[in-house]
């Protein structure tokens, strides 16, 4: 597996090289397998799972297109061929529903990755038609002081509209500590918890306000969606691991049609989703910026 990384005298961000990843979950470009704070040689990503392969597993700062419902995936039979943004065409072996966790045979876009020094990197995810879909997808991550910028912007030149939605899955573990009461999760106004998956989710995660705890370390994994967000205000979390001090914040140029919570024992991964709309011809950019900060 090889590497290639953004730098300067505050972070040190490690990027995979096309192809390392090789699932059809998440997005193959711009994909973030660690991010380190120069200034006390603090680290921020880990793994999915602790013991899966990062081939195929997520990591790090990772993003996906459409984890509900992939584009055209009802249109088609067994045998044809759907388009995953950001991964490739990706073929229909049976009759069951679209499932993301599923690993589908790939046919991968053409990335192409322009250089630009030491800080700053773009991606192009060249379009392959299919069915009448057809997307661009143009990424660039740039770093500046303790700060990431990932830039994204989607060029439908299609001939369906494409209507899907798009967010990051954030696999952070501050230094390697354990989830529980020693992280704290903020967000930018009050929430409520809603769709929690598991059973044990209420008794793990403590919310008040703005601020999601943990009153112990998990033994399963868990889930939940929040609710009560502004319809029209950009997102800002930020996850401290408090005795430290260490943290991340990411903040949003677009307001969020969902907001999610997952995570086990050793990660946790709050997610912003953005919705998608492009007729034919638009196109559609939006950023996210992380702050990585030690007090």
């Amino acid at each position: 597996m090889g590497s290639q990384y953004l730098s300067n005298e505050e972070l040190l961000v490690e990027l995979a090289e096309i192809g390392d990843y090789q699932g059809s979950r998440f997005d193959w470009s711009g994909f973030i397998t660690q991010v380190r704070l120069k200034a006390g040689n603090h680290t921020f990503c880990v793994f999915e799972k602790e013991t899966s392969p990062f081939l195929t597993g997520g990591a790090g700062i990772c993003n996906e297109f459409g984890l509900m419902e992939a584009i055209g995936f009802e249109e088609i039979g067994m045998g044809d061929y759907f388009p995953k943004l950001g991964v490739g065409l990706l073929k229909r072996e049976d009759e069951l529903k679209y499932a993301f966790y599923k690993a589908y045979p790939i046919s991968p876009f053409s990335i192409e990755v322009t250089n630009n020094g030491q800080q700053s990197v773009q991606y192009v995810v060249q379009p392959k038609e299919c069915n009448g879909y057809a997307a661009k997808l143009v990424k660039q991550l740039s770093i500046q002081g303790a700060s990431l910028r990932i830039d994204y912007s989607l060029h439908n030149i299609g001939s369906k509209v494409i209507d899907t939605n798009e967010y990051t899955h954030n696999f952070i573990g501050i230094d390697g500590h354990s989830v529980g009461p020693d992280y704290c999760l903020k967000f930018s106004f009050p929430l409520e918890l809603e769709l929690m998956e598991k059973v044990y989710t209420p008794t793990i995660l403590l919310l008040s306000g703005n601020e999601v705890k943990w009153s112990k370390k998990p033994n399963h994994e868990f889930y939940c969606r929040l609710k009560g967000f502004p319809e029209n205000q950009q997102v800002q979390w930020e996850l401290t691991h408090t005795p430290s001090g260490v943290g991340v914040r990411e903040t949003s140029s677009f307001p969020a049609s969902m907001i999610a919570v997952w995570g086990a024992s050793h990660v946790v991964s709050p997610e912003v989703f953005i919705h998608i709309h492009l007729n034919p011809g638009e196109v559609q950019s939006w950023t996210r910026t992380y702050d990585f900060f030690s007090s």
